[in-house]
């Protein structure tokens, strides 16, 4: 895209507070663009794009009372500014809008849920020596991407298999090699070709990845013959060892053909691509239920279709999948499947246009030829893709033969992973209510005990001891209010004072009215029920912790060995089995607190165990620390070091240095 094909909107200034959206119409261009809808705090809320951006807008505004209902009217109330950006086609307008998804993430786009947290493998081809690796999270620009993937297994499966083949580096830096300088074990087993220790050419090297790079790609065929002509010229050369070496990768890649049964008679590349988006869903009236509005496109002259509320609820609870079945060389290499948010009664096209281009990030992924579930103008979608791979890339619906035979399947899979999870979901929440209805009725309740607050202590004599506070809100963890505490004056090894101190310390930042200066929304809501990890011993330290803080909430505790519940007022154990569903929740809240402080606890003993002799030095972060240590190669050559050699660290200013020598022979 262009500086003369586009045009921001400054109509923000123009309109005051931006509220007023429906006066702002008029200003909108009759040209292809994307527009994007934005709350009070300038953040994005949704992200589109359309062949003639007035008539798009102007359709999210002809609902009763100017703006439709359900999801789609709810982020068109919530929208306190609008703004746009003018293309010169349809395809620039695609791939804009797919980079405003990537960065902002609006909640209202259609996306694969949880998308943030797929796993991705990397490699790192900004570093002179590239590594292969497993990665979660924001994507660095010059890396190469293969993914995303539908379960980390499936990552760590495939990264063990190609380490076991190919001879690329395992180290974790971004050079080569240990401090020592002598290879690693990985050199040794013949799994590495030892770039740390000059025992490889750079073009070598680069020729591992290479064949890394075209394995992921499914292109199996091509691996092969490399590796054939390789082990030819090792041998040619006399170098039977290396010969050798390579001939036993060439086995495990013919391994590896030969486990991929599912074939087809085409050899080329490509993808089938199936999306399910749920079963429609009647509205109260009876009449069929409303949709919602496309990601991109021009509207229809009726408005946006909005989905009801039974709909946004069979979509949260797994109602949209899409399949994806990548073929290379004729061989099904991989299948993953997703779960989709936003997809419900929305334009097949545009959905599939939004996720396919968030799926193939990298034009390293794209193949020649994607098929689809979906009838319609793909011409955009086609050139955004070709764009993305550099060559041109064919999006089509098959009509005949095995190809079609493939995406009937892939469509059968996604329905059928779709309804399981709708099922699982369904079968989940009901076993969540049955569980907090047994608590209710055993523990005599005044109400269901909606928020579950659970605390356990971590210690290893008097040392770096904690608490932990783990939050259930409905049965289902709240990870946002989790919280820990470090143990304050307390003599010994004594749990009891321990407990004691946090349900004091956690009650005594309750806040009810929000006003305190030291407010934190997950001490503002006092728990339905306080579970303590323990027996009586534990129970009535916890009881005297709510005397100490005023307050009193139900309490409880779950002994470890019978999984026994106690709660005050009675000597006796409750009539709990341990395979109730109450008591499975309780359990199931008992542990989560104990693995948070547990993994609390390490982190302190370890940060202890790790103190260096540069911390507490001022002028000295993270990131100095890190290169002074880096430079010199070990603590003692810092504390060695003279003003001079402390000012030659690369990165480090002179009157640093100087400030950190002073420092440390005053320590000293």
């Amino acid at each position: 895209m262009t500086d003369d094909v586009r045009e921001k909107s400054d109509a923000a200034n123009a309109f005051g507070d931006g509220r007023d959206l429906r006066a702002r119409l008029p200003s909108v261009p009759d040209r292809p663009g994307v527009y994007r809808f934005l709350d009070d705090q300038g953040r994005a809320l949704y992200v589109g794009k359309a062949k003639e951006l007035r008539k798009r807008v102007s359709s999210y505004f002809r609902g009763p009372g100017g703006a439709p209902a359900g999801r789609v009217g709810e982020m068109v109330r919530r929208a306190a500014d609008l703004e746009w950006i003018v293309t010169g086609n349809e395809v620039e307008a695609l791939l804009l809008e797919d980079n405003f998804i990537k960065e902002a993430r609006p909640p209202y786009n259609v996306r694969l849920r949880d998308d943030k947290s797929y796993p991705f493998i990397e490699i790192t081809l900004r570093d002179e020596w590239p590594r292969v690796r497993f990665m979660r999270g924001e994507r660095r620009p010059g890396n190469l991407y293969f993914g995303p993937y539908s379960s980390a297994r499936k990552v760590r499966e495939t990264l063990e298999l190609i380490g076991r083949i190919f001879p690329f580096r395992k180290c974790r830096g971004e050079r080569p090699g240990r401090r020592s300088g002598s290879p690693c074990l990985q050199y040794f087993i013949k799994r590495s070709l030892a770039p740390c220790d000059d025992r490889c050419t750079h073009a070598g090297y680069m020729e591992v990845i290479d064949q890394v790079v075209a394995f992921l790609r499914g292109r199996m065929g091509e691996v092969r013959r490399r590796i054939e002509q390789d082990m030819k010229a090792a041998a040619g050369a006399q170098e039977f060892e290396t010969a050798a070496l390579l001939r036993d990768r060439l086995d495990a890649v013919r391994h590896v053909e030969e486990r991929q049964v599912a074939r087809v008679g085409d050899e080329g590349a490509f993808d089938v691509v199936a999306l399910y988006q749920g079963c429609p869903v009647a509205s109260a009236g009876g009449g069929p239920a409303a949709g919602a509005p496309g990601a991109a496109g021009g509207g229809a002259a009726g408005g946006p279709e909005v989905p009801s509320a039974a709909q946004s609820r069979a979509v949260a609870s797994g109602g949209a999948n899409m399949q994806v079945f990548r073929l290379r060389e004729g061989a099904l290499v991989d299948r993953q499947t997703f779960f989709v948010e936003n997809v419900t009664q929305r334009d097949r096209v545009e959905v599939l246009e939004e996720l396919l281009l968030d799926f193939y990030w990298e034009g390293s992924g794209v193949p020649p030829e994607v098929i689809v579930d979906a009838d319609g103008d793909l011409s955009s979608l086609e050139a955004a893709l070709g764009r993305r791979r550099g060559t041109k890339v064919r999006v089509h619906r098959a009509q005949r033969g095995p190809k079609r035979r493939l995406l009937e399947l892939a469509r059968q899979n996604a329905e059928l992973a779709a309804e399981a999870e709708r099922q699982r979901a369904t079968g989940g929440r009901r076993a969540r209510e049955e569980a907090l209805q047994r608590l209710r009725d055993v523990l005599e309740l005044p109400g269901l005990p909606l928020r579950i607050e659970c605390y356990d202590i971590s210690n290893l004599g008097e040392a770096d001891a904690v608490g932990s506070m783990v939050v259930f809100e409905g049965g289902r963890p709240k990870k946002a209010h989790y919280r820990t505490f470090a143990i304050r004056d307390v003599a010994g090894q004594d749990d009891f004072a321990m407990m004691r101190q946090v349900v004091a310390r956690r009650l005594g930042r309750a806040d009810r009215d929000g006003a305190g200066d030291d407010y934190d929304e997950s001490f503002a809501t006092l728990p339905d029920l306080l579970l303590v990890d323990g027996g009586k011993g534990q129970l009535g330290a916890a009881l005297a912790g709510m005397r100490e803080a005023g307050l009193e909430v139900p309490v409880a505790a779950l002994a470890k060995q019978r999984e026994e519940v106690f709660v005050a007022g009675r000597g006796a154990p409750l009539p709990l089995p341990a395979d109730d569903p109450g008591s499975l929740l309780l359990q199931r809240v008992r542990d989560e607190a104990h693995r948070v402080a547990v993994g609390f606890h390490r982190r302190r003993r370890s940060a202890g165990a790790h103190a260096s002799v540069l911390d507490g030095i001022s002028g000295v972060g993270p990131v100095r620390r890190r290169r002074i240590v880096e430079h010199f190669g070990s603590p003692e050559r810092v504390l060695n070091a003279d003003r001079e050699e402390l000012e030659a660290v690369p990165g480090l200013p002179r009157k640093v240095a100087r400030e950190i020598h002073e420092q440390l022979h005053r320590i000293r």
